[in-house]
């Protein structure tokens, strides 16, 4: 009889779980050699990271001297049901406080590594993760995709800068897309593709699979890096060399604005609103471009100006001989 709700909650805890993914220390090194002026005398923290399996702390640890880090701190979260990671089986939450190397091997050995024991669960919401969020500089970590806004909202609570590895899709939140409109994150640089995922990611369900040391696989397109420091690619222009004509771009019939199918092929020198794809923020100069919306607030009614007052259909994406488009940014040229 107590079989039932002990595999219902084990399910449910598996689907609450289902968005944690490990990245590969090579993403990482790929990501971060663009960043690392910005690493000197600052405090790093990565606070949804088991230390024991985290390529972050491995990067940051073996890279403490070389990047001129003052401390790095990283956060362990305790597992409630140790059997659905075969990883995070800790009995406590800890966190590491990681000072640099004291012996001059240029290694992170045991005895230099401050293992602490926390209070609570070591939730990033938890007041004791907060602290030491509160002595942090940069944080730099894989938080849960699921949770995403309200993590991210928790960095902009405290004023945090950070590089932080996410979906795609997020962009397309209300609240993750306004403060990529108003200039106060925006992408990366590279596309992590593969992760590896905790055991119970059943291969078929997940498809996910095995490598010849067992490990459990599962490739995701759509994963980006979103920051918050400054990265030499935002003063970099898209190179525009096609001009407007209406025959190749045409009009919504529901936006006072032009349809583009890719970013190289923005016109240079249409000075309306320009529906673009979501990709376009791969390569968004804010000095190049103004991002006005999107089809999402045109929905939400907060771009009013810019419907066609004669259309009779439904207010959200962009429509073109009746046919509905794909999702799209809108923008304008602001050198025009």
């Amino acid at each position: 009889m107590e079989t039932k709700p002990k595999n219902k909650n084990l399910h449910k805890a598996k689907d609450s779980k289902k968005d944690e993914f490990y990245t590969q220390l090579s993403d990482i090194e790929r990501e971060l050699k663009h960043y690392k002026s910005h690493f000197k005398n600052k405090t790093v923290y990565c606070n949804c990271d088991d230390p024991r399996i985290s390529n972050f702390f491995h990067y940051f640890s073996f890279n403490f001297e070389k990047l001129g880090l003052k401390k790095l701190i990283t956060t362990c979260y305790k597992n409630q049901d140790p059997d659905l990671f075969s990883k995070n089986d800790s009995e406590k939450a800890i966190y590491l406080e990681y000072n640099g190397d004291k012996n001059g091997n240029n290694v992170p050995d045991a005895e230099e590594i401050g293992i602490k024991y926390l209070d609570g669960d070591g939730d990033f919401r938890s007041a004791e993760s907060i602290k030491l969020l509160k002595k942090a500089d940069i944080v730099v970590t894989n938080p849960p995709f699921s949770l995403f806004r309200e993590y991210v909202a928790q960095l902009m609570e405290y004023d945090k800068k950070f590089v932080l590895i996410g979906n795609r899709n997020a962009i397309t939140y209300k609240e993750i897309f306004k403060l990529i409109k108003d200039n106060k994150i925006w992408l990366g640089y590279m596309h992590p593709e593969k992760f590896v995922v905790p055991d119970y990611y059943e291969q078929r369900e997940y498809r996910s699979w095995r490598d010849e040391n067992n490990l459990n696989w599962r490739s995701l397109g759509n994963a980006c890096w979103f920051t918050n420091l400054e990265i030499s690619k935002r003063n970099e222009d898209i190179v525009l060399y096609k001009k407007y004509t209406p025959e190749e771009y045409p009009k919504y019939d529901n936006y006072d604005a032009i349809n583009v199918d890719k970013t190289k092929d923005i016109p240079m020198d249409y000075k309306g609103a320009m529906g673009v794809p979501i990709t376009f923020l791969d390569k968004h100069n804010p000095e190049q471009f103004e991002i006005i919306g999107s089809d999402y607030f045109v929905k939400e009614g907060l771009l009013p100006e810019i419907i066609n007052p004669n259309w009779k259909g439904k207010i959200d994406r962009g429509y073109i001989n009746g046919k509905r488009m794909y999702s799209r940014l809108l923008i304008k040229n602001k050198r025009i």
